[in-house]
């Protein structure tokens, strides 16, 4: 089902700055250490993904990687911390700890004690949707909240950063400052979700040391086939309705952004939908890799700040993950509304 509200009537919901912390050191694809230990065909098909190295930070774990970005963001909007009224983390993979609370963590990290503090995921890459969801309705709610922070570290679960045959994991910390009004407003929100495929993916970790982790593909032909042929039907009924719902036309969208799983995968979205990709999805993709529910705000910021988007620009996010869920953002350029 899809899970949203009904346009020109959903509470408005801007991003006031957005920030990613992108470690210096980085690793090109051809010296990771696990691709000698990799069969000829899936050796093959990782130096296909168009990825030509991953940025690595082995001092940060994945809060302090969201702590890096957070702070950034919160100086971009000249704010401070104790003026968060609700801090949202995208929650990790693979915690530090059991039982521990990595969202709380990172708000005592911040100094953000006043904030409601809460995480979100189990949606894989689209985990950053239900995010959004929650800051909308947090600032619904609430008229004298005005500022959410979501937050996002995303390093491999495993020591192995190749998953096989879907991407490259490199290391990023990302930070969205949410409001009312801002330079990029959130015009419209799509989800949908399908659980036939909530074990496709998964990491046996159980009376394992952290070494023998690996995360391992079911059924490869499941992936390859069959949710390549609903990813195709789903993202289509979703750009349709997105479109419909908003009074749109395909000539109105100015830029396409999606994920940086792959060079395939982003070939995949252009043919399925009859679409072209903005150009820096491709360049992030080969720079960084794959970066987890980071991947589509670093995208589409970066497409800002080389001006790609003017005033009242409108851009499609999109995002899938073969846990499987799919999201359609609709989006729109307001640089006037950028607050100090």
């Amino acid at each position: 089902m899809t899970q949203t509200a009904v346009p020109g009537h959903a509470a408005p919901l801007a991003v006031r700055s957005a920030a990613s912390y992108l470690p210096d050191a980085s690793v090109d694809l051809a010296a990771l250490p696990e691709l000698a230990e990799l069969d000829e065909d899936a050796a093959r098909t990782c130096r296909n993904l168009g990825i030509e190295s991953v940025h690595v930070d082995d001092g940060l774990d994945t809060t302090g990687l969201a702590e890096r970005a957070a702070r950034e963001a919160l100086a971009r909007a000249g704010a401070d911390a104790r003026d968060v009224g609700a801090l949202i983390v995208v929650e990790q993979r693979a915690p530090q700890t059991m039982l521990s609370s990595e969202v709380t963590r990172l708000q005592r990290l911040l100094g953000a004690e006043g904030a409601v503090a809460f995480s979100v995921g189990g949606l894989g890459c689209v985990s950053i949707t239900p995010a959004l969801l929650a800051a909308r309705g947090l600032l619904a709610a609430d008229p004298g909240l005005e500022n959410v922070l979501v937050a996002h570290g995303s390093k491999p679960v495993s020591s192995h950063r190749y998953r096989h045959p879907v991407t490259v994991n490199g290391d990023g910390g990302q930070a969205l400052l949410l409001s009312r009004t801002g330079p990029v407003r959130v015009l419209d929100i799509l989800q949908e979700t399908n659980g036939a495929y909530w074990d496709l993916f998964h990491v046996d970790y159980r009376d394992r040391p952290p070494a023998q982790w690996r995360e391992e593909c079911t059924d490869l032909p499941t992936y390859s086939f069959r949710l390549a042929v609903e990813t195709r039907n789903r993202l289509g009924a979703l750009l349709r309705e997105l479109l419909e719902r908003n009074g749109m036309a395909p000539g109105d969208v100015r830029g396409y952004v999606s994920q940086n799983l792959s060079a395939g995968s982003l070939t995949f979205i252009e043919e399925s939908l009859d679409i072209e990709l903005l150009g820096v999805c491709r360049e992030n993709l080969r720079r960084y890799g794959h970066l987890g529910p980071n991947d589509i705000f670093l995208n589409l910021h970066t497409a800002l700040e080389r001006k790609d988007f003017g005033e009242g620009d409108r851009a499609v996010v999109i995002n899938v993950s073969p846990v499987a869920a799919w999201s359609l953002l609709l989006v729109e350029m307001r640089p006037q509304e950028a607050m100090a």
